[in-house]
């Protein structure tokens, strides 16, 4: 490397604060690291520590005035950026500094094709014509592992999974080749299989083009084998920073020690003899229509959940695992009722599926739902208060509105929110947070069944063990039953009862979740095993650590 070349990304005593009404409250606190060319640095902590709005500010990418700097320096290459013009910004953002956003729905214009807006990435800053673009975007997505990448040029955010759309986000920020790569928890929404290729991609273009990485993440995992050197954020700051191995060997700071000593462990509670039976399908369907031609005809359909059975009593927990794409959201919404579907849903003894919407309103109260994107799933123009109590309106439950913000009060607290913060809008909290928040929206109301897509796909590890005990804890009081869909393995054996692995719509393999992580017979779930824990199978098919 020449001596003489300046540092890449070099941040100095940054400072963030955020004005609420009257408000204000410091979100990061005099930070301070750099990266070099062809360096990995991960910016790891909890959630609301501070490491997403670090990312925003390099690039100058927080609300004005809502969020003010009142100290620091970004330089990039040796450029200022702390109040750099806009037209020096518009030259750098998406071009020389790329970024992974860590909500790709929200990223995501959802009027746009993905071809329409990896195109528009190309056009902007390369110049490049329409064919040229839609090539290369063809190229990008098959880099990020997206299958039959052809036809889905013209698909549009809503109708991907959420691995699909983050792969789509990740095509975007390295259409340009950048010098500097933000990656704000690029593989949050991503199985195991598909994390294994998005790093190594991330490896190889390092390597090709000298890139530099700013990793944020809350898998500490991913740290141990993707990264050069740590640094670990607490209540907006730097608490201890290092090369990883030395950190990961010999934490010093209290704080670190603790992180790297959380991990999902348990298991459920058992299972009542003579449980009755919740919810359950057989040959259950969902096939979304391909339409084409300019009356927009129906020609194919994409079969993403396909002849499926499903039984979950109550009590128990069902773990859907599988690759993104596989059908496992698909296969929640259709069970209740969100998307078009096929076949009997039996929920407490009674079919739901020929139900009409009136007729279907007073039973959703009993099932509900935590979305897999936790900010495009709450409002915007609503405090946390007014969110978490809107279902408890709805289904007139709560004498008046100061009995309904009592049980918001609890609900939060319950999550690990402080009550207090229910004044507050979405955008004033981090992603993690948000996500508490539509668990405890769920859990308002107290349902028989909860399907959970994802819930802690945003959340770091402490809060994940955090919130996998609160579950738990919640499932044994109140008997309830759970759908958890996931591909985190290492949580769906810390909750799951049964477990259902899926792979393009259809189960591969189903049964206890003991028997099916000790013993699968199945090479595909052998291989999310072997990605997941860094399992081998012996002659005999066990995977074993």
């Amino acid at each position: 490397m020449n001596a003489a070349a300046p540092t890449l990304l070099e941040v100095e005593d940054l400072a963030v604060q955020f004005r609420a009404g009257n408000a204000r409250f410091d979100a990061v606190k005099g930070v301070s690291f750099r990266i070099e060319r062809g360096e990995t640095l991960a910016l790891v902590g909890e959630s609301g520590s501070g490491k997403s709005v670090t990312a925003l500010s390099i690039l100058q990418l927080l609300p004005y005035p809502a969020a003010s700097h009142p100290s620091g320096s970004i330089r990039f290459k040796g450029d200022e950026l702390m109040g750099a013009p806009e037209p020096v910004l518009r030259g750098i953002r998406g071009n020389r500094v790329g970024m992974i956003f860590q909500e790709p729905l929200t990223a995501l214009n959802p009027l746009h094709s993905v071809e329409k807006q990896i195109n528009e990435v190309l056009i902007v800053h390369r110049k490049l014509g329409r064919g040229a673009a839609r090539q290369r975007t063809l190229e990008l997505l098959e880099l990020v592992g997206i299958r039959n990448a052809a036809k889905r040029l013209g698909a549009f955010p809503h109708e991907l999974s959420g691995g699909q759309r983050q792969r789509v986000m990740i095509a975007m920020a390295l259409a340009n080749d950048p010098e500097l790569l933000i990656a704000d928890e690029p593989t949050t929404a991503v199985d195991v299989t598909i994390q294994a290729q998005i790093l190594k991609l991330l490896k190889e273009l390092q390597q090709r083009f000298g890139m530099g990485l700013l990793f944020i993440t809350h898998d500490l995992g991913l740290v141990r084998h993707t990264c050069d050197r740590v640094a670990v954020m607490q209540s907006g700051r730097i608490v201890e920073t290092g090369p990883v191995a030395d950190v990961f060997k010999a934490p010093k700071h209290e704080y670190t020690q603790r992180l790297l000593g959380s991990e999902p462990r348990g298991t459920p509670a058992p299972v009542a003899a003579g449980a009755a039976e919740v919810m359950a399908t057989d040959g259950f369907r969902v096939w979304y229509p391909i339409k084409a031609g300019i009356f927009r005809h129906t020609v194919d359909h994409v079969k993403a959940v396909d002849d499926v059975s499903i039984r979950v009593r109550a009590g128990e927990t069902v773990g859907v695992v599988g690759e993104s794409g596989s059908g496992k959201s698909s296969l929640g919404f259709g069970l209740l009722r969100l998307v078009e579907s096929k076949g009997a849903i039996l929920f407490a003894g009674r079919d739901i599926q020929p139900l009409r919407n009136a007729e279907l309103r007073p039973i959703r109260r009993e099932m509900q739902i935590v979305f897999q994107d936790p900010f495009g799933s709450l409002s915007p123009r609503m405090t946390v208060g007014e969110i978490v109590a809107e279902g408890l309106k709805i289904h007139g439950i709560g004498a008046d509105d100061d009995a309904r913000d009592a049980m918001v009060v609890d609900a939060l607290r319950e999550v690990g929110l402080d009550p207090e913060t229910r004044h507050r809008y979405p955008h004033e909290f981090s992603g993690g947070q948000r996500q508490r928040i539509s668990i405890a929206r769920a859990l308002v109301l107290k349902p028989k069944l909860i399907v959970l897509d994802e819930p802690t796909s945003a959340l770091d590890r402490t809060v994940q063990v955090q919130v996998i005990e609160l579950l738990r804890k919640l499932q044994r009081d109140h008997n309830l039953a759970y759908i958890f869909i996931s591909h985190d393995l290492a949580v769906v054996r810390a909750m799951s009862h049964h477990v259902v692995v899926m792979r393009d719509g259809k189960v591969v393999e189903q049964g206890p979740t003991g028997e099916v992580l000790a013993s699968p017979k199945e090479a595909y779930t052998r291989a999310l095993l072997a990605a997941a824990f860094d399992f081998k199978a012996d002659e005999s098919g066990v995977v074993r650590a």
